[in-house]
């Protein structure tokens, strides 16, 4: 059985109800677990909720680096109530987003500042409450913000794991992920026909150091490219990389699997 294990099951972009239909869906097409993300506070019960209400779902709570801005200065600390939840297996999606210019108001190295204060408090708080950490990186060119990322998860590193999620980087990055005892994760993009990098990072990365994402609503893989993603398809992503290794999907899928469950806290061992 598959994971997904990363996916935003109370995005706008899912219709009220729609819920219970894609984790049928999921569940159809081979996918046991799901990890439902929270960007922001107004995000964390809509995820709480979702994930109590579905045993093979699980949440992971924080702040995306887009929302920093609009996020208050305690906004780590009120995730912070919640990590004893059972609901809750990681926190997250926390990170640096160089992509997106900052928002009206904010000079570009004053919102990154933030975004930085914000990752090391998520840092803090998972080093504190024995949970990993789920990490977003973008940029429109070169790597600095995965770069920065990598940094101050050194400083953390012993103390608590992270995954860099929606991984598209060369394997040269990757490696010093996987130095830290860190994770990566591989969605819909290593399934792009341009995304050979993605698809060599995959083949160098050992056994147990990776795990599938959807990231739905986003990025769809092939041949759902362009439209709305969701947990099921997944599925695709673990064929086309099983068959890019040369294992079977059902050996794949068991261990990509184990792999989340060695990162996530997933309630009840389920």
């Amino acid at each position: 059985m598959i994971t997904d294990s990363h996916a935003h099951l109370a995005s706008h972009r899912f219709k009220d109800g729609e819920v219970p239909d894609l984790v049928q869906r999921a569940a159809e097409a081979g996918v046991s677990r799901i990890v439902t993300l929270a960007t922001c506070l107004e995000d964390l019960e809509p995820n709480l909720e979702i994930a109590g209400r579905f045993s093979g779902v699980h949440a992971c709570i924080g702040i995306h680096p887009c929302d920093v801005h609009s996020a208050p200065d305690g906004a780590v600390e009120r995730i912070a109530a919640h990590v004893n939840d059972p609901r809750v297996c990681a926190l997250g999606e926390t990170g640096l987003d160089y992509f997106h210019p900052a928002p009206e108001g904010w000079e570009e190295e004053a919102f990154r500042e933030r975004q930085r204060v914000f990752l090391r408090a998520h840092f803090e708080l998972a080093a504190k409450s024995g949970l990993n950490v789920v990490i977003h990186t973008r940029d429109k060119t070169g790597d600095a913000s995965f770069q920065d990322a990598l940094a101050i998860y050194k400083e953390y590193a012993g103390k608590t794991r992270a995954v860099f999620h929606c991984f598209i980087g060369p394997w040269e990055n990757a490696s010093q992920v996987l130095e830290l005892d860190g994770l990566v994760s591989f969605g819909g993009v290593a399934t792009f026909k341009n995304a050979a990098e993605v698809r060599e990072t995959v083949v160098a990365c050992p056994d147990g150091t990776f795990m599938l994402e959807t990231d739905s609503p986003y990025l769809a893989p092939e041949p759902h490219r362009g439209q709305r993603n969701e947990p099921a398809y997944v599925r695709q992503v673990a064929e086309r990389l099983a068959a890019l290794l040369g294992k079977s999907l059902a050996d794949f899928a068991a261990e990509t699997s184990a792999t989340a469950a060695g990162f996530f806290r997933f309630r009840g061992g389920a």
